[in-house]
């Protein structure tokens, strides 16, 4: 059996793009920058964005993203990912796109299922997301303990989890990250969405002792530190520092906490040195360069862990991130530049 030096679980969903959309921002109450849970008013969405306007389908789902993006740094057979499907044409498609891109999968598939979906609605150089998880969401604990992906779990150096996952999954997420505290790997998670901090950081503060690197960007960053009632609310540096000291179950390895800032600098703050924060600029990219937005944020800690796992210093990994997160803007949906072009 195949080992894999990083394991990533999450959301699989298809991603079904439209421009231009803003009809639909206003018919179904939406904010131009956004991720949010379809709700029961939401449901018609799918169904007329196929209807009404020019549909591209990507690969998608957070955690999915950053692996696909963390396999274009590593080499061939290092990164495996988990989640559940639904057995139809949806999984297909984006198993078809893993394989693609050199990413493995050990999916949960349940008959009969619709795989989850995600309708990006793209504005300008913002994307408003509304996820349907369906079956995503029906993902067993078992499964990391099942004869094909125990092993996996086992061999694994690496970890990395979306929150989204946390509106479902939290006994799964909390089981790995404990199993990887103790066996003193790294765990990491992205907040993904504001709404992650702000809806269950219950989940996310029992995830926090044994999570060895966290991303965000500056509004889950924010909503984080309005839920936490931390006494700056604005303040990357002083954010990511109130992370980054968190208390932690395996105080031997310090805590990095990555915080992204679109085109402005992404912060980086370590527990080891908690009031030293570092800033790295990001290289900006000309207006006509951009042409989507969707899953850079995925794409930049795809390439963050892919050089963590390398073993590249801080510096390199977000180094990494920045190339990879700017090769996705240039791109339609979390997507990379093929035939592969050097990273690191």
């Amino acid at each position: 059996m195949s080992t894999y030096q990083l394991f990533c679980m999450g959301n699989p969903l298809l991603d079904m793009q439209v421009n231009n959309a803003e009809d639909l921002l206003k018919k179904y109450d939406l904010k131009a920058n956004d991720a949010i849970l379809a709700d029961e008013k939401h449901v018609p969405l799918y169904e007329e964005i196929v209807k009404s306007h020019k549909v591209t389908y990507v690969a998608g789902g957070a955690a999915q993203n950053a692996a696909r993006g963390a396999a274009y740094v590593l080499p061939p057979g290092s990164v495996v990912y988990t989640g559940c499907v639904g057995d139809d044409d949806l999984a297909e498609q984006l198993k078809d796109a893993n394989k693609r891109e050199g990413l493995d999968q050990v999916y949960l598939v349940k008959k009969g299922e619709k795989t989850g979906a995600c309708a990006v609605i793209i504005t300008g150089h913002d994307r408003s997301l509304v996820t349907t998880l369906r079956v995503a969401e029906k993902f067993d604990k078992s499964h990391l303990s099942s004869p094909e992906v125990a092993p996996l779990v086992e061999a694994a150096k690496v970890y990395y989890l979306e929150g989204y996952f946390l509106t479902h999954g939290a006994e799964s997420a909390l089981e790995l990250a404990k199993k990887s505290s103790e066996a003193s790997k790294v765990f990491s998670i992205n907040l993904s969405a504001p709404f992650i901090p702000q809806f269950f950081g219950v989940q996310l503060q029992q995830l926090l002792p044994f999570t060895d690197i966290v991303f965000g960007n500056e509004a889950e960053a924010e909503a984080w530190a309005s839920a936490t009632g931390q006494p700056d609310k604005t303040d990357l540096k002083a954010i990511a520092r109130a992370i980054a000291i968190q208390p932690k179950a395996n105080p031997a390895r310090p805590r990095i906490v990555v915080i992204t800032h679109g085109p402005k600098s992404t912060t980086v703050v370590s527990s080891a040195s908690p009031d030293e924060p570092k800033e790295f600029a990001v290289h900006p990219l000309k207006e006509e360069e951009i042409v989507d937005t969707n899953g850079a944020g995925d794409a930049f800690a795809g390439g963050f862990i892919g050089a963590f796992v390398l073993g590249k210093s801080i510096d390199e990994c977000v180094e990494a991130g920045h190339k990879l997160g700017a090769m996705c803007v240039k791109n339609v949906g979390p997507t990379y530049t093929w035939p592969k072009v050097q990273v690191l």
